[in-house]
Parts: structure tokens; C-alpha cells; sequence
């Protein structure tokens, strides 16, 4: 069994410049942990502006990250594994399993070697279409089938585990939607609340897509588990507070239609509600979920049940009117 995670440990977080990640070490920072080893590549991002006021020990690149390992072996406690490319639409599918799918093993290796803490982030894209539920049951593993090469990716990592009899000695987290602060670097990738809000200030309006499926689904009523990145890092460090293992679902287990979320952010800006809906783009709707919720089953066994901080409507309140409209990361 591992050992209870101090403050004085070292602890390794990867994408650490990145939306996820750098929220995580700000909830570090307020738990008082501030040994922390930040692995990332900025190059000419804006990534850097997330880590201002942050206390960490050291900042490296992730090439770098083994060689800088090397004789640590007994002073790192811990890794939180968030480096990944996390773009849906990426195709070059051999650079995803190299960034997403080998660097993982390599470093999951690493840690099972030297009884270090491993916690990664696998995804929900892995679930696909969903017509197989959103359980994070391990015996489903094998029956999903994700949509496009990310997803893809994310699941050779949880097959590899599950085969090499390691799932149980590591945590991996399926992230639903994760919305919130520090994440305007990410572009086309950031969250639609990002892009809607400029949206509403120039036009006073927000577009969503059509349905694919107006049988099943109406115009804005495609649903997705919205989870503000708030409650993200604190569900995601409480594993550094306890010895489960296993991959869990990280989501609210409530679904929620795009409209009500873009009800939501015109009621946080105090303007009127005013929806357009605009066709899905082909290469889009290939791959598109038009429902996702987390069963967070197996993680409320664990955690006795934990309730989130934040509602959607407070999440979306407190994204926009202390961070965006702020300009403020957190």
C-alpha cells in the first residue's frame, strides 16, 4: 500500500501549464502542498499567464521530464499525468499514440516501478456514441468504441493497463465536460461557454446546432455532463488523500441541454435569452455525442457521496463574472 501523501513530498504534474492542470495546482497550493514538480511545453502560448501567482519547486519541459527523474526515484511521492494532445479532431493518429498512448505507459511504468501515486486523465471520449451507457465498470473496456483518434488513444492506455493486471494499482479519471477558468489558450478546444460569451457581448446572441437526430433529440437539446473545473481539481486531488484505484468517472451525473446552458450565461451577463440554431458541420456530426452523463456510481461509493461546490448555474456565474468578463484565471 502507498504511503499518505505530505506536503513535503514532491509531486509531479504534467500538463501543468494547461487548463486541468493548472487548476490543479492551484487547489494544491490552497491544501498547502507547494513541492511541486511542473512538467510542460509552452512554447508561444499564453499557457504561462495560468501559473502566475502559483508556488512550485521546479518547471520542466517534457522531454526533459526522465532524464530529470533520474536518482529521484525515492523523492517523488506522486504523479497527476494530464500531459496529452486533448484535440478531437487531430488525425495524425500515429502522434497521438506516441504523446498520448506511449508516453503514458512509459511514465505509468516508471511510477509502478517505485510505488509512486499514478493518476492519469483518461477521457469520456472513449465511451463514443454512448449506446453503451457511461459506466466506468472494467469489464466495459473492451466493448467501447470511440469516435475519432483521440478518444482512441485514451483507450489503448486504459486496455494496456487492464491487460499488464496494473488498473488496479493506478487511477484513471474519464473527464466529462469540464468547463472554467484557464483554459483560453486551448482555441477551438476550449469550452462553448468560452466561445459564447465574446459571442453574446458582439452580437447579443448564441448559436447552437441543430439536431442530427430531431427524433430523439430537439434543436439545443443535445445533452452533456458540464462539470465546472473547480470541482474537476478538488474531485481530482482527493485521490492523493486516499488509496483507491481504478478508473473512475469524473462528471456531475446530470445531463444538461445546451439550452439551458446558454440560458444560463445570459442570465449570468443579465441580458435576454436569444438562441439561434445553425446546421452542424459535416465533419462534426460524424463524430458528434449528442448525449453524455457520467455514472458517478462508483465514485460516490468511494467518497461517501461528496456533493459538488457548485451547481451549474452558480458554475456558470462564477465562471463568467469572476473570470471571463474579469479576464482573471484562477
Amino acid at each position: 500500500m502507498q504511503r499518505k501523501i505530505q506536503t513535503s513530498d514532491l509531486i509531479v504534474i504534467t500538463g501543468a501549464a494547461g487548463f486541468i492542470g493548472s487548476c490543479i495546482v492551484r487547489r494544491l497550493n490552497d491544501c498547502g502542498f507547494t513541492n511541486l514538480v511542473l512538467v510542460d511545453d509552452i512554447g508561444t502560448s499564453d499557457k504561462w499567464k495560468n501559473l502566475l501567482g502559483k508556488r512550485f519547486k521546479y518547471f520542466i519541459g517534457i522531454s526533459q521530464l526522465f532524464d530529470w527523474l533520474g536518482g529521484k526515484e525515492h523523492n517523488v511521492a506522486a504523479f497527476i499525468h494530464l500531459g496529452a494532445c486533448s484535440d478531437t479532431l487531430e488525425t495524425r493518429v500515429d502522434y497521438l499514440l506516441d504523446n498520448n498512448t506511449r508516453y503514458t505507459i512509459r511514465l505509468a511504468e516508471y511510477a509502478l516501478q517505485y510505488g509512486q501515486r499514478f493518476i492519469y486523465a483518461s477521457s469520456a471520449a472513449t465511451y463514443g456514441d454512448g449506446a453503451l451507457g457511461f459506466n466506468d465498470d472494467h469489464d466495459m473496456l473492451h466493448k467501447l468504441k470511440p469516435l475519432n483518434a483521440y478518444g482512441f488513444s485514451k483507450q489503448l492506455f486504459d486496455l494496456w493497463a487492464l491487460e499488464h493486471g496494473v488498473i488496479n494499482r493506478i487511477v484513471g479519471l474519464k473527464y466529462f465536460n469540464v468547463f472554467g477558468p484557464n483554459e483560453l489558450h486551448k482555441g477551438r478546444m476550449a469550452s462553448m461557454i468560452c466561445k459564447m460569451v465574446p459571442q453574446v457581448q458582439k452580437e447579443g446572441v448564441i448559436r447552437l446546432f441543430k439536431s442530427t437526430e430531431p427524433g430523439r433529440f430537439s434543436d439545443g437539446g443535445q445533452c452533456r455532463d458540464f462539470i465546472y473545473v473547480k470541482d474537476v481539481a478538488e474531485m481530482t486531488c482527493s485521490f492523493l488523500d486516499n488509496q483507491h484505484c481504478g478508473i473512475y468517472n469524473i462528471g456531475t451525473g446530470k445531463p444538461t441541454t445546451w439550452n439551458q446552458l446558454a440560458t444560463e450565461i445570459f442570465k449570468s451577463m443579465g441580458l435576454p435569452v436569444n438562441i439561434e440554431y445553425i446546421e452542424m458541420p459535416a465533419d462534426l456530426a460524424k463524430q458528434y455525442q449528442n448525449f453524455t452523463c457520467a455514472n458517478m456510481e462508483k465514485y460516490h461509493n468511494i467518497t461517501g457521496k461528496a456533493p459538488l461546490k457548485f451547481t451549474l448555474d452558480e458554475a456558470v456565474r462564477d465562471y463568467v463574472q469572476e473570470h471571463i468578463l474579469k479576464e482573471a484565471t484562477w
